[in-house]
């Protein structure tokens, strides 16, 4: 404590560059104060401050000192607020960007439940599917789905991002079932075009990504209307299970080509790199994690066919 008290009067001297006024604003004697100084240098063996009857400057040692002193007690300042954040209670509002789909199949329902458990927070909601700045557009955290482009921001997993091949059992009655991804081309292939290879497929055969060409008479940006077209027998589609999962439960949509895994990514909470994490967006994140978890409902349909992955 010594040591701190020491670096407190030196700090304040330098700021203020009085021994006056350093000691007014700590609330000691002068006396006190240029003790402080006079111990501080002895104990290093350097002289920190040029004094003369006019000014106070910093030497070249006293400099680094200063530099150093003022990050160390930011840091102990900055550590007694993250445990007193972690011990207040969640407030105020929290604006989240998420992608359309996403946020209305299971975002909403959660939202629900997150309000109900934290009365003291609003969350100011935007869904959209376009690549949103969270510091320039003031957003707290988004949800993103797949490969994150921002290595400034902070991530946290919330789940597996499974993609399954897919189609109704009327339009496989009627067409036939594909055995391989080769045998895709012989199909009517519904295609999401918002992604760079919209007409790639990909398989994992072994230890290695597979590209199959597919076609067919649908295409869209939009990963529902491509659900709702398979469910009425127009197609084979590729979707992420949190988008068909329901679908699939229901026997609405049937997988294919089990034994040939799709790419896969995950769902993500994405936030700012603040030097500690508020206590709104912690809890939200960790409530997040926890409800979907890297087993989500959504994919309780593909596990009962396909051995759970660890790794996935």
């Amino acid at each position: 404590m010594d040591r701190l008290d020491d670096m407190m009067a030196f700090i304040k001297v330098v700021d203020t560059k009085s021994f006056t006024t350093a000691a007014e604003r700590l609330n000691l004697s002068k006396s006190v104060v240029s003790r402080r100084i006079a111990e501080l240098e002895n104990r290093l063996g350097a002289r920190l401050l040029n004094r003369t009857t006019r000014k106070l400057s910093l030497t070249e040692v006293g400099q680094a000192y200063y530099e150093r002193c003022t990050r160390i007690i930011a840091d102990l300042e900055e550590a007694e607020q993250a445990v007193a954040d972690l011990h207040a209670a969640p407030r105020g509002r929290l604006k989240v960007n998420a992608p359309v789909s996403f946020g209305l199949l299971h975002l909403a329902k959660a939202v629900a439940e997150f309000l109900e458990r934290y009365p003291s927070i609003e969350i100011e909601m935007d869904l959209n599917d376009r690549y949103v700045d969270l510091i320039d557009e003031g957003y707290d955290l988004a949800v993103r789905i797949g490969r994150l482009r921002d290595s400034s921001l902070i991530a946290k997993r919330l789940a597996p991002n499974r993609q399954v091949v897919c189609a109704s059992p009327a339009y496989l009655e009627k067409h036939g079932i594909p055995q391989t991804p080769d045998e895709l081309s012989n199909h009517n292939c519904l295609i999401y075009t918002n992604v760079p290879t919209a007409e790639q497929w990909q398989f994992r055969v072994g230890d290695a990504m597979r590209s199959v060409r597919v076609s067919g008479s649908l295409r869209t940006n939009n990963g529902d209307l491509l659900r709702e077209s398979a469910i009425a027998g127009v197609g084979i589609i590729v979707l992420p299970t949190f988008l068909c999962g329901e679908a699939l439960s229901k026997g609405q949509l049937q997988c294919l080509l089990l034994d040939y895994y799709m790419a896969e990514s995950n769902v993500f909470a994405v936030y700012p790199q603040n030097r500690h994490l508020s206590p709104k967006v912690r809890v939200f994140v960790d409530f997040l994690a926890e409800r979907f978890g890297p087993r989500p409902y959504w994919d309780c349909a593909l596990l009962s066919l396909q051995p759970f992955r660890a790794e996935a």
